[in-house]
């Protein structure tokens, strides 16, 4: 089982220097939704107990980030006038790099975490730090608002998978709410992008700052 969830999470890994790889947001939105559906299986197969509940927020997880987040993303870059390339500021090998970077940093930091027998010899953690920073370098680095969300999107799902080593310890409920609190600040965050693009014609960040009133 072991080697199952590390091979997936090794998918996770290149899905995220895939996303800062990527020159078109319409690839990257793709990237978030398979890395949801992947995200989504990983709570059956670290937990060797099944329970309803579990099942439940495999479920619920998949539905929200791998269908209705992307598709929500997908509709607002219909709408939206504006190039679909992704105008990084540092640039795309450059961010490959850092991703590279922030992967080795990741592996290094996670061995001195100490960790229960159980999920020793498993990559949750450095794959949880790992996509976090993604998502980090990509929320900081890409001037499209929509290419943000996107960033925080996969900065979430590293704080899920860090989620999933406390599923025993904390409640069930409390996994959800965070899930249903991003689902909300998403759909918020492209109703806004919708509204603001039918009266400018960009969605650069650089220069919506610059706006009055």
């Amino acid at each position: 089982m072991t080697n199952l969830i590390n091979s997936l999470l090794v998918l996770i890994l290149a899905l995220n220097l895939f996303a800062l790889g990527s020159s078109r947001i319409q690839s990257i939105i793709h990237t978030a939704a398979i890395q949801g559906v992947l995200l989504g299986f990983l709570p059956l197969l670290v937990h060797s107990h099944l329970s309803i509940s579990l099942l439940l927020a495999s479920l619920i997880a998949i539905v929200l980030k791998g269908v209705l987040i992307p598709h929500m993303m997908n509709r607002t870059l219909h709408n939206v006038r504006i190039k679909r390339e992704v105008e990084p500021l540092i640039g795309l090998m450059p961010s490959l790099i850092l991703g590279a970077i922030a992967t080795t940093f990741a592996l290094l930091f996670s061995n001195q975490i100490p960790l229960i027998a159980e999920h020793t010899g498993k990559l949750i953690v450095p794959a949880a730090i790992s996509t976090m920073l993604t998502g980090f370098i990509l929320l900081t680095t890409r001037f499209k608002a929509l290419t943000q969300v996107i960033g925080y999107l996969i900065l979430e799902n590293g704080i899920y998978i860090f989620g999933i080593l406390l599923m025993g310890a904390m409640p069930m409920v409390v996994e959800m709410g965070v899930l249903l609190d991003v689902f909300v600040a998403i759909f918020v965050s492209c109703i806004i992008i919708s509204k603001i693009s039918k009266s400018f014609s960009t969605m650069d960040t650089r220069m919506l700052s610059s706006l009055k009133e």
